[in-house]
């Protein structure tokens, strides 16, 4: 989840997003196409992990101390080394072969490393085998070096939480200004991506979770249809809106992670609906945006006149880039948070224990009750800033046969699709709805927790349909983010224009880690 605007009837928490200075003419110091340091060439995968590695002790763990990666992989030169051994012998497995990749803390891998959620009710607790989509990258050839830090239990415990911080990993700060949020909940994946740190990441979004982070971290964020990557090995909030996803520095890699873990998987019978992953990268298109009928959603303007401003110079760029502008589409703000809500309890309520049971059961939390206990016995570490009111609500809550769950998801899906962005998409016939991913990242603060910027995560989360940030310049040296939201199954086509809009624009900066924003100017 992301956790900032998340239901302003409620009182919860959106994600915040991006900002900081940039306009039309600001640009990338190179060309954005792929990750440095990706084996290939005079690269080895050796190599490679020990780059990553080294700034991740140089960045992560001194330096700055984002506290992005919550725990590195003891394996992870030795697979670096299997790799390397491979490949002097003819074999290559694709174009991921050697990669270094992270992966967030709620995501099983059956290996050395623990999968925590940022808890420590799972501290030390060790999966009984990979995820489905951890099985797919390792097969793929990828060196998974660690996995990141997040927002405890994907943001899904407290009204007044803080993104980016876990009982177990701290605080991840923002690379770009470290008293700044990264919002949530892949805040790792996405401030380790900001950073240099790995080549790619993956991270996880029930509302937001993938692309807000991504735009406020200023790197590429993809959250696909639901069912699309399997869900297998997530630790869950709901099987209605989870899905993983790739956080990369460019749309390429994103493309090409996606490629890696896309397809259908017998554990989850979400992606026996999918059609055949397309191929992602093949569909990448620098002319992608000449012809192409995209549509404004004005009503999710930040309201912030410097961020909305840098999204009105994005999309003169998509006319110029050959795009047929419907400016704006009827596309209404999100009516239907607690119905959402009420959707994403229920179904966390009951999806936990499932997980702990084929994944943890050697845990010393078998559901969600336990889960109340122990936090409720571990106060000082683990509710020091904020409570765990979200966890008590779901405990109160009946299954999933109650009529309040049922009439929750119906309404959902009715307004986030027959009545949203279905509606819209096929009265414009629309390749894509583009607004800003969110506002400007906001200053951490433990006592009020996140800030409330806006989004535009909802509607493709609640309707399960794919979304696709892309760095858009900056406003006061924060990153902003523009987002392309499609129809079900059309992350070959938000790939595509996405990449055609970044390659023109080339308005990604390298973060300075600076200590503050905004600071002042001395008077005279």
């Amino acid at each position: 989840m992301r956790r900032r605007r998340f239901f302003e009837s409620f009182g919860l928490l959106a994600a915040g997003l991006l900002s900081k200075g940039a306009g039309a003419t600001s640009s990338a110091s190179a060309p954005v196409e792929r990750s440095a340091f990706i084996p290939g060439g005079d690269m080895s995968a050796t190599q490679a992990a020990r780059h990553y590695l080294g700034r991740i002790e140089a960045i992560d763990r001194r330096g700055p101390r984002l506290s992005s990666m919550i725990e590195l992989n003891p394996d992870a030169m030795r697979i670096a080394a299997a790799m390397d051994g491979e490949r002097s012998k003819g074999v290559r497995r694709g174009p991921l072969h050697g990669v270094p990749v992270v992966i967030k803390d709620n995501i099983a891998t059956g290996d050395r490393m623990a999968t925590t959620a940022g808890s420590l009710a799972l501290d030390g607790v060790r999966a009984t085998r990979d995820a489905d989509l951890v099985r797919r990258l390792r097969e793929a050839g990828a060196v998974i070096i660690g996995k990141t830090n997040l927002s405890e239990w994907a943001n899904i415990r407290s009204t007044r939480s803080t993104s980016g911080w876990s009982a177990r990993g701290g605080l991840t700060r923002n690379p770009y200004a470290l008293d700044r949020n990264t919002s949530g909940s892949s805040s790792g994946s996405a401030a380790a991506i900001a950073a240099g740190l790995a080549a790619m990441a993956i991270g996880t979004e029930t509302d937001g979770s993938i692309v807000s982070p991504a735009s406020i971290c200023g790197v590429v964020g993809l959250k696909p249809t639901v069912g699309r990557v399997s869900r297998d090995g997530i630790i869950p909030i709901s099987h209605t809106q989870d899905t993983p996803g790739p956080i990369t520095r460019s749309v390429h890699d994103a493309a090409l992670l996606l490629s890696a873990i896309a397809g259908t998987d017998a554990r989850d019978p979400q992606t026996s609906t999918a059609p055949a992953p397309d191929d992602y990268v093949r569909a990448l298109n620098k002319d992608a945006l000449k012809g192409a009928r995209i549509g404004v959603a004005r009503e999710f303007f930040t309201g912030h006149d410097e961020v909305d401003q840098q999204i009105e110079l994005a999309i003169a760029q998509l006319r110029l880039l050959g795009a047929e502008v419907i400016d704006p589409v009827d596309l209404p703000r999100v009516s239907y948070d607690k119905e959402e809500l009420s959707v994403l309890l229920h179904e966390f309520k009951h999806d936990l224990p499932l997980w702990l049971d084929t994944f943890a059961p050697h845990a010393q939390v078998r559901n969600l009750a336990d889960l109340l206990a122990f936090n409720n016995a571990h106060l000082n570490r683990e509710q020091p800033y904020f409570g765990q009111e979200l966890f008590t609500q779901a405990e109160a809550l009946g299954g999933l046969d109650s009529d309040a769950y049922k009439s929750a998801l119906a309404t959902c899906r009715t307004q986030s699709r027959d009545e949203g962005l279905d509606r819209v998409l096929r009265q414009h016939d629309l390749d894509a709805i583009v607004a800003p991913t969110g506002g400007t990242a906001w200053l951490t603060d433990f006592i009020n927790g996140d800030s409330n910027n806006g989004g535009f995560s909802t509607p493709a989360a609640v309707a399960g349909y794919p979304h696709l940030t892309v760095p858009a310049g900056q406003v006061r040296g924060l990153p902003v983010g523009l987002s392309f939201v499609g129809p079900a199954w059309s992350e070959a086509r938000l790939l595509a224009l996405g990449y055609a809009f970044e390659q023109a624009t080339q308005w990604r900066r390298e973060p300075q880690f600076l200590k503050r924003t905004d600071v002042p100017p001395a008077s005279s």
